[in-house]
């Protein structure tokens, strides 16, 4: 769960059209992998509609807004299976992803339904995303939209099989971002879902997310870590001098913002730990490093053949005045990261692989310039809503990628209601259990053949079926959909 903190920056998403649109947080790395699904991996890409209610915390309010969702029922057991709810995150919302959802779809002969999240894609309330508009932009409002979508769905399946009073078991699934809403709508609608799966949910808002560039270097190794810190030197050392040229070697020339600029290096750098490719980033450095070649020169090769043209990252996704048009929706989570959860990816004090002027102080320009005075993100109230990684939700399962930096803003340690598990190899970054490795591009079915140890995800989706199994039979011997 997206999360530079669009999640780069939660996502988080960082960030699965579903899952993998999600994320949670900058540019947006938590949503990248959303550029990458072509239709054929897709279970299902045929849009349904139903109308959603702007603001759910309003009785005067009644204003309405078109939701798009989407629903899969090829492994549906009729009429008792369980029905998999699957998260769209902060990203357009093209289908249901293949991904190993629909392996469990089949294991346990569910429906696959997913709901595209309020003004993402084509599910917007509004044409110009305006500040006064966006404030009803909020995982608050989001968690209401799928507790209604809940119930609608429930309702028009009853209908359907001539049924009435008789709820089928939910399950809630999302990754990133949307992986914190799966979390967080458990601890707030117990009583609409049997437990949900928070894969690599940044259920934590961090005001300054040191940790996320610190698990950088960890994942990176000495030697790696070592060329890319050489690399931030020696950039900050051109900025100054002749900062001009250094920009167009990136083919960033349009970042008139150094800070802009070095966040866009920075994401460049984590996307390829985040989602299970090291060997793009540190092998071809490392070689130059040992060659005596220009390390800058390397990395710009690298930047812009691998996350500009690979990924289709344009720079212009970091330019504040981009941002400042109304009618450009990579504003949606920077303001939903300006307004509640932060992940200010900044420079840890000592030992830091970003540049010292990735700090503080440019988000919170960047939120004031973007969208206005008075724009900050409210941290310790999310906190105290949600309850951070201190939850005091039941049925949650909790995974993370041993690589991915945004896992400092998950949950990781187990308890006996909340278990989490850490999935441990050389590339196991966002959302392994769901995407198999890399994470990006799609594997199949969350393929995990080609992570570096098979065996490590495997042992998580086993004990991620048996919670579900035991979970999804307590609320069918309860006669309903939740306990």
């Amino acid at each position: 769960m997206k999360l530079k903190a669009y999640m780069s920056s939660v996502l988080l998403f960082l960030v699965a059209s579903s899952f993998l649109t999600s994320i949670a947080t900058g540019i947006s790395t938590s949503r990248l992998t959303d550029r990458l699904i072509s239709n054929s991996n897709y279970l299902t890409s045929t849009p349904l509609w139903f109308n959603q209610s702007l603001d759910h915390f309003s009785p005067y309010d009644h204003r309405k807004f078109g939701q798009r969702y989407y629903e899969y029922t090829d492994n549906f057991r009729i009429p008792d299976g369980p029905i998999f709810l699957q998260i769209c995150g902060e990203a357009e919302c093209r289908g249901i992803v293949n991904d190993y959802i629909g392996v469990l779809a089949k294991k346990f002969g569910a429906a696959v339904v997913s709901l595209e999240h309020r003004y993402y894609g084509e599910s917007s309330p509004f044409k110009y995303f305006t500040t006064e508009n966006l404030k009803y932009l909020s995982s608050n409002q989001a968690l209401f939209d799928l507790a209604v979508f809940r119930q609608y769905y429930q309702e028009t399946l009853n209908a359907k099989l001539n049924k009435s009073g008789i709820e089928n078991p939910w399950f809630v699934f999302g990754t990133s971002y949307s992986g914190a809403l799966s979390a967080w709508f458990r601890l707030k609608f117990p009583h609409l879902t049997c437990g949900s799966l928070s894969s690599s949910g940044v259920v934590l808002a961090v005001y300054n997310f040191t940790g996320f560039d610190q698990q950088i270097g960890e994942s990176a190794g000495s030697e790696c870590k070592s060329v890319l810190q050489e690399i931030t030197t020696l950039v900050d050392k051109r900025l100054a001098s002749d900062g001009n040229s250094l920009k167009k070697l990136f083919g960033a020339a349009e970042l008139k913002i150094d800070g802009d600029f070095l966040y866009f290096l920075a994401d460049a750098a984590a996307i390829a730990f985040q989602y299970g490719n090291p060997d793009k980033l540190c092998s071809p450095l490392i070689e130059a490093k040992k060659a005596g070649e220009d390390l800058v020169s390397a990395y710009a090769k690298y930047v812009k053949e691998y996350y500009v043209k690979s990924f289709g990252v344009g720079t212009q996704t970091y330019n504040q005045k981009y941002l400042k048009d109304t009618s450009n929706d990579d504003r949606l989570w920077w303001f939903q990261v300006c307004t509640e959860v932060a992940y200010f990816q900044i420079a840890p004090a000592n030992d830091s692989i970003r540049s010292s002027k990735v700090d503080t102080k440019y988000h919170l320009d960047l939120c004031k310039n973007v969208f206005g005075e008075g724009i900050y993100p409210k941290v310790d109230a999310t906190n105290l809503y949600y309850g951070g990684t201190k939850i005091a939700g039941t049925k949650i399962v909790f995974t993370n990628g041993s690589q991915d930096p945004w896992r400092h803003a998950s949950k990781q340690t187990s308890s006996p209601d909340m278990p989490s598990y850490i999935i441990t190899c050389q590339n196991c970054g966002h959302g392994t259990d769901m995407r198999g490795c890399p994470q990006s591009p799609l594997q199949l079915e969350g393929n995990a053949k080609n992570c570096s140890v098979p065996d490590a995800v495997h042992k998580v989706r086993q004990q991620i079926i048996e919670q579900m199994d035991l979970w999804l039979s307590q609320c069918q011997d309860k006669g309903k959909s939740a306990i």
